[in-house]
């Protein structure tokens, strides 16, 4: 059989599939259920096709054709982002839905908070595994992605952290709303805070003026969120994509190899989430609830591997089934993106840091050592706003920071995508719990919508 035909019968037994989702839609099935049968679906199609076509060839082409259903929802996601940020956050200023300034300071409390807290699990985790640098193997691609990030580190380091902030302040603000420049997100959030700020301030002299903005941000608005409704709604789809494409292209020896530090990560993750669990319960909200409604958004994020696509998601979510007012919701989100991601910027960097620690001499036990390392993390998990690189730069920041070698984070280049995943679902969860404990704090969560049995389908 060629290449090609068997590539077209992979397809359309993933076609297929996509229409028995369908069917379950008509048949009523629930949103969150689909997208769970999907992401079953996805792992064990891929898996399969890993075991059972020896041809790579092959998986490449089927996978490249598969590939724009996930790839294609990402974008579709990634496209929406900066509308739904700029209109978002500029209506709740201009009409002082919230008090934004204090929900923000709130927002960042928790954010710097939560990834102090998971570099210190992060740190004990590696550490009762007896996970150890020494030992590890490095090939011709890992010894290329340590000389990289060496690249980028050092193009990292000859901007001063006063220019990296610099930069959050937009010199084009249109510019910046299409996803380019070092510092996007937060450059779109400060230019609709900005223009908010001016029609608040403006309603005294120009009430007619400030009215007639208002209600072309309430007709924007309304329009971006049904089209964000749209794209959801394929939501399992890319789901299943997504999955497909990772287990399909994964390299299992390797994953085998590193097995014990995909665990320990694993490990650090879950109890980062019930940390989290318990950071909702502190505040009278129920876990269950918040975890049950949060579900589809985590498990797009998991698959995904993208904060920044599951903005939209995340947003909605917040809004819709959390009870978090809009611009609340919209600077948690924003915000989380950016700053204080409790699985890249917290639990990995310390889990490598511990590692390596005992190869240079240093008890990574030590109290000096995990004070700093914590504070380090949490600060540097700051200064990394708007740098590419994720979790693998974040970590070489705070391995250079505290005088370590950064040779291992290139050494994990083979399983990176899996414990991303994971890493990537917790980054949302502690956007999402920052965004309902700035609303309860500031009195503005919506309890009804919070406790709300969930009816609604997308």
């Amino acid at each position: 059989m060629s290449t090609t035909l068997s590539a077209i019968i992979i397809i359309a037994i993933f076609v297929a599939f996509m229409f028995f989702i369908n069917y379950l839609k008509k048949m009523n099935v629930g949103f969150n259920t689909r997208t769970i049968i999907a992401l079953i679906i996805g792992i064990v199609f891929g898996a399969l096709l890993q075991v059972i076509v020896k041809e790579q060839g092959l998986i490449g082409k089927a996978m490249s054709w598969i590939g724009l259903v996930g790839n294609g929802y990402v974008r579709l996601l990634r496209m929406i982002v900066y509308p739904l940020i700029f209109v978002s956050i500029t209506k709740a200023i201009a009409m002082q839905e919230t008090n934004i300034g204090k929900s923000a300071g709130r927002i960042l409390l928790v954010l710097m908070i939560t990834v102090a807290i998971s570099a210190l699990v992060g740190a004990l985790i590696s550490n009762a595994f007896g996970l150890t640098a020494e030992g590890l193997q490095s090939g011709d691609s890992e010894v290329a992605r340590g000389q990289k990030l060496e690249e980028t580190y050092q193009d990292f380091e000859a901007k001063p952290i006063q220019q990296q902030i610099l930069e959050i302040i937009p010199v084009n603000p249109f510019y910046a709303m299409t996803g380019q420049g070092s510092n996007a997100t937060l450059a779109t959030v400060f230019f609709a805070a900005m223009i908010g700020f001016a029609a608040f301030e403006l309603k005294k002299q120009k009430s007619k003026t400030v009215d007639l903005f208002i209600d072309f941000l309430n007709s924007f608005s309304d329009i971006v969120m049904r089209m964000v409704h749209s794209v959801l709604r394929i939501t399992p789809y890319g789901v299943m994509a997504l999955m497909t494409g990772v287990a399909a292209t994964s390299n299992f020896q390797e994953i085998l190899r590193l097995g014990m530090f995909i665990i320990a990560s694993y490990v650090a993750i879950i109890i980062m989430f019930i940390i989290h669990g318990i950071i909702i319960g502190i505040h009278g909200l129920s876990p269950s609830i918040f975890f049950k409604k949060s579900s589809s958004n985590l498990m797009f994020a998991f698959t995904s591997r993208s904060s920044a696509g599951a903005l939209p998601m995340t947003i909605t979510n917040m809004t819709n089934k959390l009870g978090v007012p809009e611009g609340i919701a919209n600077l948690a989100g924003s915000l989380g993106t950016s700053i204080g991601q409790n699985g890249c910027a917290g639990i990995y960097p310390a889990m490598l840091a511990v590692m390596i620690a005992p190869t240079v001499g240093i008890n990574p036990l030590s109290i000096g050592f995990l004070a700093k390392l914590v504070i380090i993390t949490a600060l540097g998990s700051f200064g990394i706003v708007g740098v590419g690189g994720g979790a693998t730069f974040a970590a070489i920041v705070v391995l250079s920071s505290m005088g370590l070698p950064i040779e291992l984070a290139g050494l994990l280049i083979a399983i990176e995508p899996l414990i991303d995943m994971g890493r990537t679902a917790l980054n949302v969860s502690d956007s999402l719990v920052a965004g309902v404990v700035a609303a309860k704090r500031g009195n503005e969560l919506n309890i009804d919508i919070y406790n709300s049995k969930e009816t609604a389908d997308i």
